[in-house]
C-alpha cells in the first residue's frame, strides 16, 4: 500500500474554482498588489487575530524583513535553535546578522531557560521557531525579552492555526512569519509567505520593504527588494482559506492515533513521543517522533512504499556552511540537539490519509520491531 507523503493531487484534485478566479484576474492583469492580495491579507488578520497582515514573497524573506524591521543589521547576533530548518538561520545571515544557537527542548521548540546565558551586547533579537507547528514556549520566552528589552521575531512559518492557551502562533513577539509554500497546512501554488504584527511601524516599514523601498512610483525611501505576495498565489491562498480548521483538524486527529498507537506496551520503548502540552494546539505540518534504530526504520518503511523521512538528520550548526563562518557562530551546549537529529523520524500526516492508511503505517512500524515480516 502506497503512503505518500505529499498530499497535492488530492487536494487540487478540482481545481477548475481556482482556474475560473484566475481567468477573472485575467480580465483585469492586476498580477501584482491585486484586490484578491488585500483580501488574503484580511483573511489572515482575521483568522490570527493579528492587527496587520502583509503578504510576502516567501517566509524566509518574511523572517529577514522582520529582522530589519526591528532594527536588526550587520554583525548584531539573534538568539535562535539550531533544531529547524536552513530558512531560519538563512535569514538571518542574509542581512548580516549572526545566530546564537541555543538548545531544544524535548518538544523540539527552544530553551527558554538557555535564553540569559546566551544574551551578549550584540544580541539584537530572539528568533523562536514554531518547529514542525508546536508552539514555542512564548509566555517564558517573552518574559525574558522585555525584562532584557530585546524584540522577538517568531518562526511561524510551519505554524498556521497553531495556537497557545488560545492565541495565535505569530502574534506574541513583534512580528510573526508565516510560509505557505505547497507542503504548508495552508498552501500555494509556488513560494509565499505572510507577516502579523500588532505594530504599526512595523508594518509601515514592511510596507516599504516588501516593495524595493518605494513610497510612490517615483520615491524610494529606504532600500528594500521585491518580496510581495503574487495575486496569483493569493487566489490559491483565499481559496483554501475556508478550509484551514478542517485540514488541520484532521492532521491532528491523525497524529493522535499515532501517538496512542505509539504508546503501546510493544511500542512506547522503541518509539518516543515529544511531550503534548494540553495548552498548545500543535497543527503538525510535520509529525515527528524519536525511533530506536531511526535509519533502519526508516528504510523498512521506504521499501513498503511510506514515505516516511528525516527532518533533519544534520542540525544547522553542524552544517558546512556553519562550520565555514570566521568568526564561529556562539552557541550554547547543543547536544540535546544533536541526539535529537540522530533518531528524530517523520511520518505523513497529511489530511488525505485514508484510515487503512494509517493502520498501515503502524503495522509495519509494529513489524519492524518484533522483527516480523509485513
Amino acid at each position: 500500500m502506497k503512503v505518500p507523503y505529499s498530499y497535492l493531487k488530492e487536494q487540487f484534485k478540482d481545481p477548475e474554482p481556482i482556474l475560473q478566479a484566475f481567468r477573472d484576474q485575467l480580465t483585469r492583469c492586476e498580477f501584482t498588489f491585486g484586490p484578491e492580495l488585500e483580501e488574503f491579507e484580511k483573511n489572515m488578520a482575521r483568522y490570527t487575530g493579528a492587527k496587520y497582515v502583509l503578504g510576502t514573497a516567501s517566509g524566509t524573506i518574511a523572517l529577514s524583513m522582520l529582522l530589519k524591521a526591528v532594527g536588526v543589521g550587520w554583525g548584531d547576533e539573534v538568539i535562535t535553535v539550531s533544531q529547524t530548518f536552513v530558512a531560519t538561520i538563512g535569514s538571518i545571515v542574509a542581512i548580516g546578522a549572526r545566530p546564537y544557537f541555543i538548545d531544544a527542548l524535548a518538544d523540539f521548540t527552544m530553551d527558554p531557560g538557555l535564553i540569559e546565558e546566551a544574551i551578549t551586547e550584540k544580541t539584537k533579537a530572539i528568533m523562536p521557531v514554531h518547529y514542525s507547528g508546536s508552539p514555542a514556549h512564548m509566555e517564558e520566552i517573552m518574559a525574558i525579552a522585555e525584562e532584557h528589552n530585546l524584540p522577538v521575531i517568531e518562526d511561524a512559518c510551519c505554524a498556521i492555526s497553531a495556537r497557545l492557551n488560545g492565541k495565535h502562533a505569530g502574534t506574541f513577539g513583534s512580528g510573526g512569519a508565516f510560509s505557505v509554500h505547497p507542503l504548508k497546512n495552508l498552501n500555494v501554488w509556488g513560494d509565499g509567505g505572510f507577516i502579523v504584527t500588532e505594530s504599526e511601524d512595523i508594518y509601515k516599514k514592511i510596507l516599504l520593504l516588501r516593495n524595493h523601498g518605494l513610497k510612490t512610483r517615483d520615491e524610494v525611501e529606504i532600500f528594500g527588494c521585491n518580496a510581495r505576495l503574487d495575486t496569483i498565489q493569493a487566489i490559491v491562498g483565499n481559496y483554501l482559506y475556508p478550509m484551514i480548521d478542517e485540514i488541520t483538524d484532521r492532521r491532528i486527529a491523525n497524529a493522535k492515533r499515532y501517538d496512542e498507537a505509539f504508546a503501546s506496551p510493544e511500542l512506547f520503548e522503541y518509539i518516543t513521543v515529544p511531550p503534548r502540552r494540553l495548552e498548545a494546539r500543535h497543527v503538525y505540518h510535520m509529525y515527528m517522533v524519536l525511533a530506536e534504530e531511526r535509519d533502519e526504520l526508516l528504510q523498512y518503511l521506504i521499501d513498503r512504499e511510506i514515505e516516511a523521512k528525516i527532518h533533519y538528520p544534520i542540525p544547522m550548526h553542524l552544517q558546512q556552511a556553519t562550520l565555514a563562518e570566521e568568526p564561529p557562530f556562539g552557541r550554547t551546549d547543543l547536544s540535546r540537539t544533536e541526539a535529537q537529529c540522530q533518531t528524530l523520524i517523520t511520518l505523513p500526516v497529511h489530511q488525505h490519509l485514508s484510515e487503512d492508511q494509517l493502520d498501515y503505517v503502524i503495522k509495519c512500524v509494529q513489524s519492524f520491531y518484533r522483527r516480523q515480516s509485513y
